[in-house]
């Protein structure tokens, strides 16, 4: 574990590379992290126990790798090139009534140069004493306040012999941005409350003072009282009923970022789904939850057939509330997932093999800063890709593939509308800026097609070994776009000079826009689509369209292919035929809502609404709200379905809604 390494096992260089970080980081690095192999990667460097006889030997790096692999993290106060955290030891009550969570967060430290002070980041909570192991009584601890959405730096002071530091402190739902308290009516079963987490990017700060960068790894065990009656999950090991006492532990021994911790309350049952898998939701949803996700096991198998041993021990899901902002959250061991992605059909369940498939991209190996998310998204994009070619066959990848470009073009059209054309590169520029502003599709679907460039101009074979050496290569450890560029010269591509000049990748990361090499992806599936529905604008009866074998992204690529204007009896007949307006499905729904919202069709009746007051999850939130701004109702409509629907959303959610919306 990160936390059990002795410091002497770095020798003398580690001293030389500590001075020359120092003196880097004191003349030109003020408020930055730069993590090199000696604070990020230096628990696997003194790995002695291998898992496999083969395992390749990482305990050195080469020149090219250690300098490549110094960063600035913008987004983080801590000093974790000075003082690093290593391991949490965390206990929490948690309170449905006052809706707080009041709680001690224990660390080990590692004093790396002997300074004074070591920084955390936090943001609106309410710290009530700070120890340290080797001084007696409460330390003056300083806040030293920065910036709106950056939160705050934390300032605790220690000695070359402090070992741990520990701070008590509460929590509100009122000041965690990262915490959903749900009232019961919230829920599907409406008899008790719930409460999720959502860390990522920079909200693990709000319910933990914490090194929040994606490059600070530390281990943690936690333990967590809640109301009798109610299951608390961690992104940890998982209890699998619920405790009478209402106080469970966790343990987690493989080092994770403080983004993927994660921690989520309620009224919930277990379902085993294989050998290392398994589904929690709520009594009301778990045999659908169960059905829906049967295949899991058989995606772990293949993604590991594809890529190496899945290293975290259980994959499981919990099927949260569908006020959950996203589609799905990798935390570690327990993926989030929304109940959107229950269609009665597993015909979204690609979301599973996206959240399942960060357990080696992400999770595994880590973007080192916000500005490298490409690196995890992307990534993760094509490795969800091959893990559906795999169980579903090439039509159904292909079909993926295709809706993902359609995706990325509308992606890069509306940021050079907002005049952020700058953004449309795979790394983008953060500095001042909310990570979240580089969470659009660019770092996942643009991510995606450089990845299926490289496989198409190297080989398939060639790629996935590649791939493969390059997830064991830097397990647990963080990456940036430059060291990823440098191995990917040195592993591959000065195989064969030819490669290079084909990929150009470079020019795929650093430049705006879509490179005129992007791959040119077929589907005879999609070309059943455009048959039908060029019959249908012929003047062809909706009705008669051959759709009965038609899965879910055909029927999306068909709603995507509709012309923007639809009139009142067209959007009726293809309503009337194949029932888009009250569909289970959630994406065949909301891609609906957003042709015919701004066509004003009268057929929707309440259905927007009830919609947009239910689900949370941002994906479908944004187009929707667009496309009623872009109706006759316009703003007030919006606002005025907003002013229901708000109290429902994550503040995740709500932050990008109160922008768009103009809500004070």
């Amino acid at each position: 574990m990160l936390s059990k390494l002795p410091y002497s096992c770095f020798g003398h260089l580690t001293d030389i590379i500590t001075f020359a970080l120092h003196f880097f980081d004191t003349i030109f690095m003020k408020h930055s992290i730069i993590l090199v192999a000696l604070v990020a990667l230096s628990a696997i460097s003194c790995e002695t126990k291998k898992e496999t006889t083969n395992e390749k030997d990482t305990s050195t790096m080469t020149e090219t790798e250690n300098k490549t692999l110094e960063y600035t993290d913008h987004h983080s106060f801590s000093k974790p090139q000075e003082a690093v955290v290593k391991h949490l030891n965390w206990t929490a009550n948690v309170d449905f009534e006052t809706k707080t969570l009041t709680a001690t967060a224990k660390y080990d430290i590692e004093n790396l140069k002997g300074v004074d002070t070591i920084y955390l980041d936090v943001k609106n909570m309410t710290i009530s004493k700070v120890t340290r192991d080797d001084s007696e009584g409460d330390l003056a601890f300083a806040i030293h306040k920065k910036e709106v959405f950056l939160g705050d730096q934390l300032a605790i002071p220690i000695t070359e012999n402090t070992k741990t530091i520990s701070i008590d402190y509460l929590v509100t739902a009122e000041g965690a941005d990262a915490l959903q308290f749900l009232n019961p009516v919230q829920t599907a079963g409406k008899k008790h409350p719930f409460l999720f987490t959502q860390s990522q990017a920079i909200l693990a700060r709000t319910w933990l003072p914490c090194q929040d960068s994606p490059g600070i790894r530390f281990t943690y065990e936690a333990t967590v009282t809640v109301p009798k009656g109610l299951m608390a999950l961690m992104s940890a090991t998982n209890p699998t009923e619920i405790s009478e006492t209402g106080v469970y532990t966790f343990q987690m021994d493989q080092p994770v970022p403080s983004y993927l911790f994660a921690l989520a309350v309620g009224d919930l049952e277990y379902k085993s789904l294989g050998k290392g898998t398994g589904v929690y939701a709520e009594p009301s949803v778990i045999e659908s939850a169960a059905y829906e996700f049967e295949d899991m096991q058989s995606m772990v198998d293949t993604a590991e057939a594809l890529y190496g041993p899945y290293k975290w021990g259980m994959y499981d899901v919990i099927v949260l509330p569908p006020s959950f902002p996203f589609g799905g959250m990798e935390n570690p061991r327990l993926t989030f997932a929304t109940p959107t992605i229950i269609a009665g059909d597993k015909s979204l369940t690609a979301l599973i093999a996206h959240e399942l498939a960060h357990s080696w991209s992400g999770n595994l190996v880590t973007n080192a800063t916000w500005e490298d998310i490409w690196l995890n998204e992307g990534f993760t994009v094509y490795f969800e890709n091959r893990i559906m070619e795999e169980i579903f066959g090439k039509d159904f990848a292909n079909m993926l593939a295709l809706l993902s470009y359609q995706d990325l073009q509308d992606e890069i059209e509306w940021l050079n509308s907002e005049n952020r054309s700058a953004d449309t590169r795979l790394r983008v520029d953060l500095q001042g800026r909310n990570p979240d502003d580089g969470l659009t599709g660019i770092p996942y679907d643009k991510g995606f097609f450089l990845l299926k460039l490289m496989e198409e101009t190297v080989g398939r074979e060639e790629w996935d070994n590649f791939l493969k050496t390059y997830f064991d290569t830097f397990k647990f450890k963080v990456m940036t776009t430059d060291s990823f560029l440098a191995y990917l010269d040195k592993e591959l591509l000065s195989k064969n000079p030819e490669w290079e000049k084909t990929i150009q990748p470079k020019k795929w990361i650093f430049e705006e826009g879509l490179p005129d090499n992007c791959p040119k992806i077929n589907s005879t599936k999609f070309e059943t689509v455009e048959a039908q529905l060029k019959t249908w604008t012929d003047g062809g009866a909706a009705k008669d369209i051959a759709s009965a074998e038609w899965v879910t992204p055909q029927w999306l690529y068909f709603i995507n292919l509709l012309k923007d204007t639809l009139t009142q009896t067209q959007m009726k007949e293809l309503d009337t035929a194949f029932g888009f307006t009250k569909s289970g499905n959630s994406e065949i729904k909301a891609a609906w809502f957003e042709k015919v919202i701004p066509n004003n069709y009268e057929g929707l009746g309440n259905s927007v609404e009830d919609f947009l007051v239910e689900v949370g999850r941002r994906k479908f939130l944004t187009p929707i709200y667009k496309a009623i701004l872009k109706s006759n109702g316009g703003l007030p409509a919006a606002k005025a379905i907003y002013e229901k629907a708000r109290p429902n959303y994550h503040a995740v959610s709500t932050e990008t809604m109160d922008n768009l919306l103009g809500y004070k």
